[in-house]
């Protein structure tokens, strides 16, 4: 079974969904095989580097509501995030571009340790607070990872180095009518968006499943055609 999933780094509800479909996945009665691919999506591809201000008060202005409500809010997620085993760290966390992100997300696609980089990049976001828009604190984040430094930082001094599967990605999410994420596409013919229950996701598995234990394709053959078999020709 192929996943693909479509998601930004600085997105809450990814690392949500993204855990829901694991535990989904982990509770399963049967066993199943399973490869995930990771798309790139930016929220706001315009959003500057890190600049100082809280995700709070950048939340508020967004969304023109007071900084009390949109700590309520974050709140809110941060509650949904704990029930599946992951810690929100609100107050101190650093929102920023995450373009240079998403194209070391694709050299580590060609590595094949792209679910590890995924999973370092949104735990040190929403847990350790780390700046992700930020350079330095990318190769810090892949040298834990043992990734070539040299190689790492030469691709972060290349703008254009990955730039086009980043992009493609997002075009591929817009062809696709995506415009919030996650998202996620089962065996490229059906979707889930956004960070649904753990049940909805094992209900998408089960269909998946079950339809691939059906034959390949449907016969529209009408009567018997002549054919050739290993015994000759009929």
């Amino acid at each position: 079974m192929q996943i693909e999933i479509w998601s930004d780094f600085v997105c809450p509800f990814c690392y949500i969904g993204k855990k829901r479909l694991e535990q989904a996945i982990e509770r399963f009665p049967h066993p199943i095989d399973v490869t995930i691919e990771y798309k790139s999506f930016e929220l706001d591809p315009d959003t500057p580097k890190y600049t100082g201000g809280s995700i709070h008060e950048m939340l508020a202005k967004k969304y023109n509501m007071s900084l009390d409500q949109a700590k309520h809010a974050n709140q809110q997620i941060g509650e949904q995030a704990k029930a599946v085993g992951l810690e929100f760290v609100f107050d101190t966390m650093k929102p920023g571009n995450t373009f240079d992100a998403h194209r070391l997300s694709k050299y580590a696609a060609k590595l094949n340790r792209e679910t590890e980089y995924v999973d370092s990049m949104l735990y040190h976001y929403f847990t350790l607070s780390k700046d992700l828009s930020d350079k330095e604190t990318l190769l810090a984040i892949t040298d834990e990872l043992a990734f070539d430094h040299e190689e790492v930082s030469s691709i972060l001094e290349d703008e254009s180095s990955y730039a086009n599967d980043v992009r493609n990605d997002e075009e591929t999410a817009k062809s696709l009518g995506v415009t919030g994420v996650p998202f996620f596409v089962f065996n490229k013919k059906y979707a889930i968006s956004g960070a649904q229950p753990i049940e909805t996701f094992m209900q998408a598995i089960e269909k998946v499943m079950e339809e691939e234990k059906k034959q390949p394709f449907e016969s529209l053959n009408t009567e018997q055609g002549s054919y050739c078999d290993g015994d000759g020709c009929k």
